[in-house]
């Protein structure tokens, strides 16, 4: 890997980050706020959050077995995307290496950053080489993006060659892990010590069935955490947020419960696609979802949506003609789509 400073953008290294009124008393008991021009009244929505959310956190330290001081937490996974292109990547001159089809929005930030983004395409089984993928980087290549389990593909890749990536590669390797709660995989978080160049990124969004409360997590080095925190907006993780991820770490056994159903679930719907005439694939999955190929996947999603049921059209992404993504829904849900499928015509 090289240095971190050579990665990091000139501008980024130098910054003088802002700083809260909430960051200058911390280790001091307080009980008079009358520092950040808040409104006394309308407790507790008055008063700021904690800009770098240390009780959540800690709490996350837990569950996750990663050192708080190794955590990013961001509004939705979407931040933890955007800010290494805005921490490494110079507009304009440097660039990003995908693995494709994947998702979008590493591309989308790629785009608004002003950073070629070069993907490079996964054989017909959904997985990729390291050699391929290092075949396209340069010396202004800052990172490689990977997804695993993928999406929209829902394997998981390689795990042999996710570490030829990580090791033979000189800038950073981020590894998008929102769906690993539900893979048989371990998670790549346990090797953050080992090497200081990788990044995984984890979500609130999936296993917790916390999607409206937008909050993703980067885990990385300490060094590489300080320069996102520097760059992130000061108070980027609202107070309810913090609340309720708070609430939902107090019982991930139920969560395990969830993602048994979901699984035995999984299992069900797509032993039901199999039989269905108008499914020719299924394809292996670790997600809460997964990718079938279909008979006209446009028709049949045209004619899922004209009774109120709504999938994922993937038949203009590279390499998924014909798929509908299905995510797993409750038992209800997933009964009542695949009676209407059996009555396709």
């Amino acid at each position: 890997m090289k240095d971190l400073k050579e990665l990091c953008r000139p501008n980024i290294w130098s910054l003088a980050p802002y700083s809260s009124a909430r960051n200058e008393y911390a280790g001091r008991e307080a009980r008079v706020f009358l520092d950040a021009n808040e409104n006394p009244y309308n407790q507790p929505f008055n008063r700021y959050p904690d800009p770098l959310q240390l009780e959540l956190k800690a709490a996350l330290s837990k569950v996750k077995g990663v050192p708080a001081e190794c955590i990013f937490l961001g509004n939705g996974s979407d931040e933890a995307i955007d800010l290494p292109y805005r921490c490494f990547c110079n507009p304009g001159i440097d660039n990003v290496v995908a693995i494709e089809p994947t998702y979008g929005m590493y591309k989308v930030c790629a785009d608004i950053n002003d950073v070629e983004y070069r993907p490079v395409l996964l054989d017909d089984r959904y997985q990729i080489t390291a050699e391929k993928l290092l075949a396209a980087t340069d010396a202004h290549t800052k990172i490689i993006w990977l997804c695993s389990p993928n999406n929209p593909t829902g394997n998981c890749l390689k795990r042999e060659e996710i570490i030829k990536v990580i090791e033979g590669f000189e800038g950073l390797v981020i590894v998008d892990e929102a769906y690993s709660d539900f893979s048989s995989q371990k998670t790549l978080r346990s090797e953050l010590a080992k090497y200081p160049n990788l990044i995984v990124l984890n979500t609130m969004s999936k296993a917790w069935g916390c999607a409206a409360i937008r909050l993703g997590m980067a885990f990385a080095s300490k060094e590489i955490i300080t320069i996102f925190n520097k760059v992130k907006y000061p108070y980027n993780v609202n107070q309810l947020t913090q609340q309720q991820a708070l609430e939902a770490l107090k019982d991930p056994f139920e969560v395990d419960n969830w993602v048994k159903i979901l699984l035995q679930e999984r299992s069900r719907m797509m032993e039901a696609f199999e039989l269905l005439p108008i499914c020719e694939k299924v394809y292996p999955t670790e997600a809460n979802f997964f990718l079938a190929k279909m008979t006209d996947a446009t028709k049949i999603y045209n004619y899922l949506v004209d009774r109120g049921i709504i999938v994922r059209n993937r038949n203009r992404v590279q390499l998924c003609q014909n798929c509908l993504r299905i995510t797993i829904g409750t038992k209800t849900e997933n009964s009542e789509l695949v009676a209407a499928l059996r009555q396709y015509e």
